[in-house]
């Protein structure tokens, strides 16, 4: 019998059992969907939560010289080069201290604010630090303007640019062009008033010499890249630095993504398992029931192999279908619930893939065994027992 014969036979049984042939399609539809959602409704849960963790500097290693040494310690000007050079890094940036005061005009004495510092902020830093603005524009690096921080805004009784505020570090008047949020993982920063790197060099005094750096790296490498920053930065003296260590958050979000990824594994496979038993049950109940049509085809010359190809192919026509339905269900569910709750839409590939995937080879499995129970019933027995 030709492939297009049995995959008509195998389909002719659900198209006369329609209400049957549906609600069986129905049961393991149902499991393939559960099995949908319970692995892509936790991963977009997962893929929120480690937008949030991320947003705890889980990547961020900073490096500071160590204070009170004889002679001081000093990070070379060519660090930031230096360290932009590690192959996982991902963005590095830094800060140096002008010692310079920072006042609203020049009647204010210099010393009025010591807390507030003035910092030369190198290119990259906002994306390095996870900064952002809150009014105003970045640096021009080479003309003396300011970004000021939040905490040094509100000292100096700057809360808007609408009259183009000035400042004054040194004996230099400054334009403020942007004030900053406040910066969650470099908390210092709000204490700061930050200028070009240029022009803190030229119009400043400014040595050039950073006071710290800000490294960003693959997080599977975060612990490689901390190894060698010290030796990086610094190759000559490397205990004139020091490394922070990895954010506590890194160890919560791996231990998060490893308990995600069982419990997905765990999920999926009961999911199937409920499928297959369904699809099992109608496939056994059907050879009951179509013990004379078993008979009947046997009778008339049909051998054992065309009447297994027939049940087993029904069965898989079947679990597909299912599968099919249940699959679509299910990311259609998990990303409405998703956006629902605000949460990046996540469908594991391997979940899709496994929802039809799984569903035929579940309908094999399901139906192996009344294929080969109804390929042995004899013409005799299967016609008497009608």
């Amino acid at each position: 019998m030709k492939i297009l014969d049995t995959l008509s036979l195998g389909a002719l049984g659900i198209r006369v059992r329609r209400a049957r042939a549906g609600l069986s399609a129905l049961g393991i539809s149902i499991g393939i969907a559960t099995m949908i959602v319970v692995t892509a409704v936790p991963a977009s849960s997962q893929a929120d939560l480690m937008r949030q963790l991320s947003a705890l500097g889980t990547n961020l290693l900073q490096v500071t010289a160590v204070p009170d040494q004889d002679p001081p310690a000093r990070i070379p000007e060519s660090a930031v080069a230096m360290v932009s050079r590690i192959q996982p890094v991902t963005e590095v940036s830094a800060v140096g201290n002008t010692h310079t005061p920072v006042r609203r005009n020049a009647e204010i004495a210099a010393d009025a604010n010591p807390d507030l510092a003035v910092l030369a902020a190198a290119p990259g830093l906002m994306p390095a630090v996870g900064g952002s603005l809150a009014a105003g524009h970045w640096l021009d690096p080479g003309l003396p303007t300011t970004v000021l921080g939040a905490r040094t805004a509100a000292r100096l009784g700057i809360t808007s640019l609408d009259h183009a505020p000035l400042v004054t570090i040194g004996s230099t008047e400054f334009a403020v062009v942007g004030l900053l949020e406040p910066v969650a993982l470099t908390p210092d920063l709000d204490y700061a008033a930050l200028v070009g790197w240029p022009v803190a060099t030229h119009t400043l005094g400014f040595d050039g010499h950073p006071t710290a750096l800000y490294v960003r790296s693959v997080e599977a490498q975060l612990e490689a890249v901390r190894s060698v920053l010290a030796t990086t930065v610094a190759p000559e003296r490397p205990g004139d630095v020091t490394v922070s260590r990895p954010s506590d958050a890194l160890a919560a979000k791996r231990a998060t993504q490893q308990n995600f990824s069982v419990l997905f594994l765990g999920l999926a496979g009961v999911a199937l398992v409920v499928g297959g038993i369904g699809v099992a049950n109608t496939m056994v109940i059907s050879v009951l029931e179509r013990r004379a049509e078993i008979g009947l085809r046997r009778a008339l010359g049909a051998t054992r192999g065309q009447i297994r190809s027939q049940f087993l192919t029904e069965s898989v026509m079947l679990a597909g279908l299912g599968g099919l339905a249940g699959t679509l269900l299910g990311v259609l569910a998990t990303a409405g619930y998703a956006s629902w709750n605000g949460w990046p839409v996540v469908i594991p590939a391997a979940a899709a893939l496994a929802g039809v995937i799984g569903a035929v080879a579940v309908g094999v499995l399901a139906g192996l065994y009344p294929a080969v129970r109804a390929s042995r019933l004899t013409p005799t027995v299967a016609l008497a027992s009608t």
